[in-house]
């Protein structure tokens, strides 16, 4: 209990003495318990004055997550001079019932299909030197009726589209050039995605210098990458395979009609020599990296596309890699480097499930839904923190205070010590 209160003394003030008494227990207790952790199981192993009662009051106020998060990741875990990034991901966990607030159905990754169940979007900060992400902002993922209709029209028209007979080679008559304009109507998707990535900035302020946010392939498209140029980052992440690319056009202009924009469409498997960066074999596998400025329709901007080729010198065969940034400056190596770094992420989804009940508890309301959730990103980055030795020797006046505080766990009436103010 000392280390708990110990680490625990930087978020202190933004909680009211009784509520951080009430975390202090349920820390304690997530750390010692065995089985399943939901309130019931918490409360049999939390110390004098951990009721079950007393673990239900602590799940049901609203509490101020994103300052308790970024507070102790401050105070506990930021180092100076570390190079850090963003990253993001949605993790979806299995729940029964009717009545658990933002319930739904959404694919899960595990079992690669559709469950009943809770999505929470995670955007967390990976220092690139420890190669360790420290999860801070979660945010629900709660459907309205109105993007819930829309889901299922644009499902039931691709359906439509796919029994229709195929349409003729060509433009369609009357169809008319479409402007590529850097304003694209997001999705409510990533409208939530980037109303966290706002939240996440306003709540770091300048102490990081934030350039990139690193999600996977199924953000790998146009608007999202807007959603994430608007807020004053670039995005890395990774592009469909079979996405045609094109260099910029690079012949003379014949005098006639609009200028070319692109040039001839790339050929993955036999690119030119000139976009090659590096090259290496092992075990019979040969691995050429290519780096390069090109453009997609999509797009109404170019993209700097490192493309990992993978050879087979036995069977013949190949695969590809398409990753991408809108940063046109960023070599290959931190491309790679830090689209590698984005699955630090997924071992803190592992943990909250794991160890710390993101798939256990069994909250119902929305407030006790989002401290649960929250707390168990929370164990995930205390236990990191738990686990390091400290950086410094605590002065005398906090060890004090921390043995105050180990003094009063459990009483009914607490004495509150004297004002120091004048």
């Amino acid at each position: 209990m000392p280390d708990i209160l110990a680490l625990l003394q930087n978020i202190a003030p933004l909680l009211e003495p009784t509520t951080f008494r009430q975390m202090s227990q349920v820390i304690f207790a997530m750390l010692v318990v065995t089985g399943r952790i939901t309130m019931l199981g918490l409360s049999r192993w939390t110390e004098q004055g951990g009721s079950y009662r007393t673990l239900q009051r602590f799940y049901h106020p609203e509490l101020p997550w994103k300052a308790l998060q970024w507070g102790f990741f401050r105070g506990r875990l930021w180092q100076p001079k570390d190079e850090y990034l963003i990253a993001g991901d949605e993790v979806v966990v299995s729940k029964a019932g009717q009545e658990t607030h933002g319930l739904d159905r959404f694919f899960s990754g595990l079992q690669q299909r559709v469950i009943p169940g809770l999505s929470f979007f995670t955007l967390s900060l990976v220092n690139v030197q420890e190669a360790h992400s420290y999860p801070l902002e979660i945010t629900q993922t709660v459907k309205s009726a109105a993007e819930k209709a829309a889901s299922k029209a644009n499902a039931a028209a691709k359906k439509a589209q796919k029994t229709e007979e195929k349409r003729q080679p060509g433009r369609p008559k009357g169809s008319q050039n479409k402007a590529k304009d850097e304003k694209v109507a997001l999705h409510p998707e990533l409208v939530r995605i980037q109303n966290a990535l706002k939240s996440l900035l306003k709540t770091i302020g300048n102490l990081l210098s934030l350039k990139y946010v690193v999600l996977d392939g199924h953000f790998g498209n146009s608007p999202s990458a807007f959603m994430v140029r608007e807020v004053h980052l670039d995005l890395i992440s990774k592009m469909r395979s079979d996405v045609a690319r094109a260099p910029a056009f690079e012949g003379a202009y014949p005098g006639v009609g609009r200028p070319a924009q692109y040039g001839k469409k790339l050929e993955v498997r036999n690119l030119d020599p000139k976009y090659l960066q590096a090259t290496s074999t092992k075990d019979h596998l040969r691995t050429e990296i290519y780096q390069g400025t090109f453009y997609n329709k999509e797009f109404a901007f170019a993209l700097n596309v490192v493309i990992i080729l993978k050879a087979n010198l036995l069977t013949k065969t190949q695969a590809h890699v398409v990753l991408f940034s809108t940063d046109l400056t960023l070599d290959y190596e931190k491309i790679i480097q830090f689209y590698s770094l984005r699955f630090q992420i997924e071992f803190n989804f592992r943990d909250a499930k794991q160890s710390w009940g993101l798939e256990d508890f069994m909250n119902l309301k929305e407030t006790a839904v989002t401290n649960a959730a929250n707390l168990a990103f929370f164990m995930v980055n205390f236990s990191h923190a738990l686990l390091q030795p400290p950086r410094k020797k605590p002065d005398a006046i906090l060890l004090a205070n921390i043995f105050q505080q180990l003094a009063r766990l459990g009483a009914i009436h607490p004495v509150l010590q004297p004002s120091t103010d004048p």
